[in-house]
């Protein structure tokens, strides 16, 4: 086996570990759901508790940094939070233009203020 194909086994087992059994399921959640009424109250609780979830991990990220995002400090954390979700509201909630312009004020802001 060349020096070349033994690089690319740790991808392969990317794949077929990590993104494989996943997709099964996301696969298996649309063949399930087609029919199903986008308004019905089971779908809108999912929604909500996916929300919150995701809000939940966000708010633990700004919060409670571990790595290398710890030694920001907290006050360009949540700049970079508000910053990201003003710019998202104001153009047409575009969810692109937030995480740029929350990335920006995050990368801006450590450089500016190293903790």
């Amino acid at each position: 086996m060349s020096h070349t194909a033994f690089g690319l086994w740790p991808y392969l087992a990317l794949v077929l570990v990590g993104f494989l059994p996943n997709e099964i399921w996301r696969v298996l959640g649309l063949v399930l759901v087609r029919g199903l009424d986008e308004d019905s109250q089971f779908i809108v609780w999912s929604r909500a508790v996916a929300t919150a979830i995701l809000g939940a991990v966000a708010a633990k990220l700004i919060v409670f940094s571990t790595g290398s995002l710890a030694a920001i400090p907290f006050a360009v954390r949540l700049a970079a939070a508000v910053c990201g979700f003003a710019a998202f509201v104001t153009v047409k909630r575009s969810v692109f233009v937030g995480v740029a312009v929350g990335e920006a004020v995050l990368l801006l802001g450590g450089f500016l203020f190293p903790g």
